[in-house]
């Protein structure tokens, strides 16, 4: 996981419409920037749908939320159609930005080691820098307290 009080990699990558997004678009705001490992799973719906629910809440307090996985951007669109996200995901098959940002780990899934997405939510100010940085994401929890570090 990164530090707090560093500047945040800037990166390059499509959205689920294959749009690019780099970090640098969004300096004058607040970036949350969260890493989930899978689309259409359990945790990461709850996590995706809960910041979709709170979306306009985000947006009131100036900022914007960004998701990141592995998957394709067919994957993702698939995903936002489901369930009508009101976010920007954001396809990193070739773990470019999952790996700037130290989220790709060695996880243990019932005894079983392998490796994957480390379920990691950033804040990153207005001027890029990482100002809160989460590894314990608890993906039910984790849209209602990244609204409460916005205030």
């Amino acid at each position: 996981m990164l530090e707090v009080g560093i500047k945040a990699p800037d990166f390059e990558l499509p959205d689920q419409n294959g749009k690019i997004h780099r970090l640098s678009d969004y300096t004058g705001k607040k970036v949350i920037l969260y890493f989930y490992p899978r689309d259409n799973t359990p945790g990461c719906t709850k996590q995706a749908c809960g910041f979709s629910e709170r979306y306009p809440q985000f947006t009131e307090k100036g900022a914007v939320i960004l998701g990141v996985s592995k998957d394709s951007v067919s994957s993702h669109k698939r995903f936002e159609e489901k369930y009508g996200l009101a976010f920007t995901l954001l396809a990193d098959p070739e773990r470019k930005v999952i790996e700037a940002y130290d989220v790709w780990k060695e996880k243990k899934n019932y005894g079983k080691v392998s490796m994957g997405v480390v379920r990691t939510t950033y804040l990153i100010d207005e001027q890029g820098v990482i100002i809160k940085a989460n590894d314990k994401v608890k993906a039910v929890d984790d849209p209602e307290n990244m609204l409460k570090e916005l205030d």
